[in-house]
């Protein structure tokens, strides 16, 4: 038994020149993985039919699955069926479901004439077998030669994820794969560097099929125990002890043993315990609000938000004090708090977050430069305020308090719990 490797090109001037960026290789990558194929390599091509033959032949060379994506557009530009025709030393037809499909897209989807360009998106070469398009026009084409896979899908990602499920059960079929698995914790108050030194030890010790990775983001680091094995059973064992160790080592610092973000951390402690949030922001703008729901679920416990940023609404919407804003600023503990009460008065929620700062690039103010965030979490009976020194761009100024906010809030209530 061997490790099966696989190979992902992009095809198109646009991903070259930074006008697209390249979401697709990092999914396709997590969903290999995730059955045991292992990428050994990713490149971006443009829209040239010798340097799209030239990638082929390297990567054949390298890997056993090449998965391409791009250039199977109606347009003139888009060249990579013809390319794989000439490649594979095939002849284009017309493949019936194909055709079916994209008269049905047209017909009866679009409510569109289907026109000679369109239906040319229904021609594939005749060496190839067709993975139908369910989401779009253009099919998936799967190639094989000399024990080697190759599948071309469409650049635009939720069509390529789309043929992607039908494609990873012909790749488990084909090949014996090995048992990949991860376990991940996310820790936060600590930096990458004290977290290496608190954990050197334990990192030198590990068995040489494991590997740690340091993933830092938004003030905080994941830490993760990959290794892999065809005797799943074994192998799972391994991991699973090094994983209670290194749980023991960081607790003071972990926030999940699991790979969840920061704001599903949150929900399922809200549904779990069936109470309700709310947010107030300023600087943020709607953010907080924006990372809660992105959790499938999160109406069972996020009433809603109220984006306040100037004085006038924070005065008319959250009954902020105008003597406050006038005494103290709208970037300051006293702000957030009434922020915070106020939130609470108007959506009768059990929690919420308030958020006040600058964010930049200007703003600045004497004893408040650029980057300073105070944020107020909690409930009717009791508050917890903190500042925050922000050292970034203004966008990730905005993601870093965000994720920053909500760990407050989680401290918080990880304190009511043990009160309770």
């Amino acid at each position: 038994m061997k490790n099966i490797y696989a190979s992902i090109i992009t095809i198109g001037d646009e991903l070259l020149i930074g006008q697209v960026i390249d979401t697709n290789s990092a999914w396709i990558a997590q969903q290999l993985n995730k059955i045991g194929v292992a990428i050994k390599n990713r490149i971006a091509i443009g829209d040239d039919g010798d340097e799209i033959k030239n990638a082929l032949d390297f990567e054949t060379g390298q890997t056993d699955v090449i998965l391409i994506t791009g250039g199977l557009g109606p347009t003139r530009d888009d060249i990579t069926k013809k390319v794989l025709c000439d490649y594979f030393a095939g002849n284009m037809v017309v493949n019936e479901g194909a055709l079916e499909n994209v008269k049905y897209l047209f017909e009866k989807v679009y409510n569109k004439p289907v026109s000679e360009v369109n239906l040319k998106q229904a021609e594939v070469p005749d060496v190839c077998e067709v993975i139908q398009n369910k989401r779009g026009s253009a099919p998936g084409m799967v190639f094989q030669r000399d024990g080697k896979i190759f599948i071309s899908m469409p650049g635009v990602p939720y069509e390529m994820m789309g043929i992607m499920q039908d494609f990873l059960p012909y790749v488990q079929q084909k090949f014996q794969l090995p048992a990949v698995l991860h376990r991940t914790i996310l820790t936060a108050g600590i930096g990458e560097s004290a977290l290496a030194e608190m954990i050197e030890n334990f990192e030198d010790n590990l068995p040489k099929e494991i590997r740690l990775a340091y993933l830092p983001n938004y003030g905080m680091v994941r830490l993760r125990l990959t290794t892999s094995g065809f005797d799943k059973e074994k192998t799972e064992k391994t991991l699973d002890e090094q994983f209670a160790q290194l749980k023991v080592l960081v607790k003071e610092y972990m926030v999940t043993g699991e790979d969840e973000s920061m704001q599903q951390v949150v929900g399922k402690w809200l549904l779990k315990n069936k109470k309700t949030i709310s947010t107030a922001e300023s600087c943020t703008g709607g953010n907080i609000a924006s990372l809660i729901t992105s959790v499938p679920g999160a109406s069972a416990y996020f009433e809603g938000s109220i984006v306040s940023y100037s004085y006038e609404i924070k005065e008319t919407l959250l009954d902020v004090k105008k003597e406050t804003l006038e005494k103290f600023g709208a970037v300051s503990e006293e702000t957030v708090r009434e922020m915070l009460t106020g939130l609470l008065d108007k959506m009768k929620t059990d929690y919420g977050i308030a958020v006040s700062g600058i964010m930049g690039p200007d703003g600045g103010l004497p004893g408040k430069p650029v980057g300073t965030v105070w944020v107020a979490v909690g409930n009717k009976e009791r508050q917890m305020v903190k500042v925050f020194k922000q050292r970034f761009d203004r966008l990730k100024n905005i993601e870093v308090t965000s994720v920053m906010a909500l760990n407050l809030l989680r401290t918080f209530l990880l304190q009511e719990e043990k009160q309770a």
